[in-house]
């Protein structure tokens, strides 16, 4: 039973043959026996019939297939009355040396279904900063500045200590477990479980044996689970010194308008409902679009999941780069591959062609249209805002075409608010 192709999927024939292929097959063979070798003869000037005897005739008809094609390419998308959202695919359904036939299979929008898109109930969060927000806020900002100074007494949690250490398995020191003048914060819980926690108290000049055991999944295999002992020697203990809330400390934040704490509490709260009322607002939208998201039933094209997963991929890639790490680093880290990757990047990218769906599918319904003008407006306004100059921003955004659907966007966004 022959398989029912969908209603946005459109087969164009083109079919090359008679004076035409056979112009094209001769023109084909000017070019090939130029570059190759047949004994007896200068290249280049082999006749047909030689070279057929040595090659096959088939072989003429491959290359001239390939020659052929573009200008194929180029009439099927003249025959083609739709509007493709990808790249045809092509498949050759005879040739030989009376002519070839190609079919292109066009894509076109699938069917769009939408139940509604209005009344979604997807309500914003309500922005709040509390008091304790911002006192929490301030003494993050003092911990950030604090200066660490020597102390005369006993080492307490959060306190710093500069020791030398060295772990010993039985009576053998074992590889990686010495350093010297290490600069440790109890409570940071950046060591081995048990070990800072067994130098709180310590004072300069002390000695102590730490014993501590390995964790189960430490990631050194002779190391695991193995209880050990390590020999530190205690130089300093430092503790923190956090800075007056003075005026000293609001020009050292770069606040210049702020003398006094309240000032300073001002300042936070406004940041912070800014900071917070933006991070509502994107929710707000994500929301909206996973509400729209379910109320859609569209068919997508896997080669359109498969492209949007060649975006996600070489997106991720770069924000690594950005952290100094390759790709192919990430993998090695992770013991992973692009497949398995592209697995669990599957169902967002499909997820987002579906909104891009949606989202044109609204743009259609409700006739939004976004004008040259209002895109420039917007580049200036925005340009502004980035310190950049308009053309310089309308080229990063990727041209004026992108700014008008961006807008369209915008509007479609407001839609989806009502």
């Amino acid at each position: 039973m022959a398989e029912k192709k969908a209603k946005n999927i459109h087969e164009i024939k083109v079919n090359i043959n008679g004076d035409e292929w056979k112009k094209i097959l001769d023109d084909t063979f000017k070019k090939v026996i130029k570059t190759v070798k047949i004994d007896g003869f200068r290249p280049g000037k082999a006749p047909r019939s030689v070279y057929e005897k040595k090659y096959g005739k088939q072989s003429l008809v491959v290359e001239a297939v390939d020659s052929s094609m573009q200008g194929a390419y180029e009439k099927a998308l003249t025959d083609f009355k739709g509007e493709p959202i990808m790249q045809p695919t092509v498949a050759i359904e005879k040739a030989d040396e009376e002519g070839v036939t190609y079919v292109f299979t066009f894509t076109t929008k699938p069917e769009v279904k939408i139940k509604k898109y209005t009344g979604l109930n997807v309500k914003k969060d309500d922005v709040k900063v509390t008091a304790k927000d911002v006192e929490e806020e301030i003494e993050k900002m003092r911990k950030e500045y604090a200066d660490l100074q020597v102390k005369d007494g006993s080492a307490d949690n959060g306190d710093t200590v500069i020791i030398d250490f060295e772990g010993f398995d039985g009576d053998k020191a074992f590889e990686g477990g010495k350093a010297e003048n290490y600069s440790l914060e109890l409570g940071s819980n950046s060591f081995i479980p048990g070990f800072e926690e067994a130098l709180i108290g310590v004072k300069a000049g002390d000695e102590k044996d730490v014993n501590v055991t390995f964790p189960k999944d430490y990631h050194a295999e002779e190391l695991k689970g193995k209880p050990v002992c390590f020999k530190v020697k205690v130089h300093e203990v430092k503790t923190k010194v956090y800075p007056e809330l003075n005026e000293e400390f609001f020009l050292d934040l770069g606040l210049e308008d702020v003398k006094t704490k309240e000032d300073l509490k001002k300042t936070i709260k406004d940041t912070m409902t800014e900071q917070k009322s933006y991070e509502a607002e994107n929710k707000y939208i994500d929301d909206l679009f996973e509400a729209l998201i379910k109320e859609t039933s569209v068919e997508i094209p896997h080669e359109l999941v498969h492209e949007e997963l060649e975006r996600m991929v070489k997106q991720y890639e770069e924000r690594l780069q950005m952290q100094g790490i390759s790709l192919e680093q990430f993998y090695k880290f992770t013991n992973s591959t692009e497949e398995q990757l592209k697995a669990q990047m599957h169902d967002e990218a499909e997820k987002r062609v579906k909104l891009r769906f949606a989202i044109d599918e609204i743009i259609s319904l409700e006739k939004i249209d976004a004008s040259d003008e209002e895109a420039k407006k917007d580049a200036e306004e925005k340009a502004k805002k980035h310190g950049m100059d308009k053309e310089e921003y309308i080229k990063a955004f990727g041209g004026i075409d992108m700014l008008k659907y961006d807008l369209k966007v915008q509007k479609v966004i407001d839609i989806l608010k009502k």
